[in-house]
């Protein structure tokens, strides 16, 4: 149980440090709307997981039968990550639009957590590369199984408010031409992956 739960530990933080978009995205409203947006974002993430970690578990064949089911979900990730890109470089500190009640305010950022993970096709295959991985390789039980992914997904949430916690204390650094150019940056980079995942899904 204990080696489940320390390399479950080691993959969520793994996972953490790919530098992605939900890593930017952390970063960037951590440092334009304080912390607490940043954790917001990391909520939604951690409950995308938690579903992709359910279907990982319990197999895909509970999810609906959808003719070309993964390229539609790449198309709207595609789409939804251009859109973001093309904001931040467009007006380098976006000035977004957001409901001002404390519930609106959640459910953006929780949504946009969400939707950054849960579009992009990788993050799901992932999962199932490595459910199949400890229970063919490791030859993890099943108690085994869930405590690995347990500690997986809670690593994520942790490292992430720790991602978010980390860029707020350096708010002072990014001066307003620091942040304009890092949320352009950004941008690019959201571009650059909706593109590989284009260019995967579609063109290979």
């Amino acid at each position: 149980m204990l080696e489940s739960l320390f390399y479950g530990t080691l993959t969520g933080i793994g996972l953490c440090l790919t530098f992605g978009t939900v890593f930017f995205s952390l970063v960037q409203n951590s440092v334009d709307n304080g912390y607490k947006t940043g954790i917001k974002i990391a909520l939604g993430v951690f409950v995308c997981d938690i579903i992709f970690v359910f279907f990982a578990i319990y197999g895909t064949a509970l999810l609906p039968d959808i003719p070309d089911f993964k390229k539609w979900m790449a198309g709207a990730g595609v789409f939804f990550l251009i859109a973001l890109g093309l904001t931040n470089i467009i007006k380098g500190q976006p000035q977004i639009a957001y409901p001002k009640t404390s519930l609106g305010n959640l459910l953006y950022y929780f949504t946009t957590g969400f939707f950054l993970n849960g579009l992009n096709p990788v993050n799901f295959i992932s999962w199932v590369t490595i459910a199949s991985y400890i229970r063919t390789n490791l030859h993890y039980n099943y108690h085994q199984v869930l405590m690995f992914f347990g500690a997986s997904v809670v690593a994520v949430f942790l490292v992430e408010c720790g991602i978010a916690v980390f860029a707020h204390k350096l708010k002072r650094v990014f001066t307003p031409r620091v942040v304009t150019i890092f949320n352009k940056v950004t941008g690019v980079v959201f571009i650059l992956i909706a593109c590989q995942i284009a260019y995967v899904n579609f063109l290979s």
